[in-house]
């Protein structure tokens, strides 16, 4: 379906948020862009940088007389959003979010505005790094990348397919899946290695020797704690947004650790070469199955 945006609302420019903006601008699909946020420095920026036309830094003023919504806001911030728009969120406006656990983010709509829950189709763009800010947005963010829409069953298939269309626009490739399914799958693919990340060096930050440890640090040691430079209060939300999936991933984690560590003392060869064999195999799959 062809795709026009007359007023498109960004709540939170940062890189999810300004790189969509970025990439709708770049394709002249949408007229004009008002960001909404808390830090004025940033959404100064974000007009110098072109990624913004203007900006509120009140939700309900920011959604006025827009017919698409994107929420790009930490999970915790979610309800308050919702809340703070129905007033006067127009009729036909669409609303759309970049949420990384969605069964919090449609309980919160449904809590605080349920009217809106025919209009709102929940989104999560697999796309981002460690970066933050408008600064980091790019317009070819998503372009060759994942989106993963969750249709509620109170979304006509009209609302579906512009929200479709529009990430299409900037080159995404959209799937759907359940609300559950989602956390389900991102709990294991994103969440629990970011939780690894996060505890590794925490623990070892921790350690009476961590300046000589980090020093020494290798190329493989760098590359896997890459994300721990994430936003903390994101990934805390993120967190409790998913705890019925992520925790007992993280339980399951924690076995095969102990599996590996008893392995290891016991000089356990046999069933340790199993083990990185049945892990390389797979791994090596995942990589020629992307080629």
């Amino acid at each position: 379906m062809s795709l026009a945006i007359r007023r498109l609302a960004v709540i939170g420019v940062g890189l999810i948020g300004g790189s969509l903006a970025r990439a709708l601008r770049a394709g002249g699909l949408v007229e004009e862009i008002v960001g909404c946020g808390r830090g004025r420095a940033n959404l100064d920026e974000a007009v110098a940088l072109g990624v913004i036309d203007r900006y509120t830094h009140d939700i309900g003023d920011a959604v006025r007389d827009a017919d698409m919504v994107f929420l790009a806001v930490p999970l915790g911030a979610m309800r308050e959003a919702f809340d703070a728009m129905r007033a006067t969120l127009p009729p036909d406006a669409l609303i759309t979010d970049g949420g990384s656990a969605k069964g919090s983010v449609v309980a919160d709509c449904r809590s605080a505005a349920p009217e809106l829950l025919g209009r709102f189709v929940p989104g999560h763009p697999i796309a981002g790094n460690e970066r933050n800010g408008v600064a980091a947005s790019l317009a070819d963010l998503y372009r060759d990348r994942r989106v993963i829409l969750t249709p509620l069953p109170e979304n006509d298939a009209a609302a579906v397919a512009r929200v479709r269309a529009m990430w299409q626009a900037c080159g995404a490739h959209v799937m759907e899946m359940s609300v559950q399914h989602h956390d389900e799958v991102l709990a294991a693919t994103s969440h629990l290695p970011h939780m690894l990340a996060f505890g590794l060096v925490d623990m070892l930050a921790r350690m009476k020797e961590n300046d000589e440890i980090f020093l020494y640090a290798a190329g493989g040691f760098r590359d896997f704690t890459r994300i721990a430079s994430s936003n903390p209060v994101m990934w805390r939300d993120i967190c409790i947004a998913n705890r019925e999936a992520l925790s007992p991933m993280l339980a399951a984690f924690a076995e095969e650790m102990s599996e590996l560590a008893r392995s290891i003392g016991e000089a356990d060869a046999d069933h340790l070469l199993t083990i990185f064999e049945r892990a390389k195999a797979a791994r090596d799959r995942y990589v020629d199955g992307l080629k």
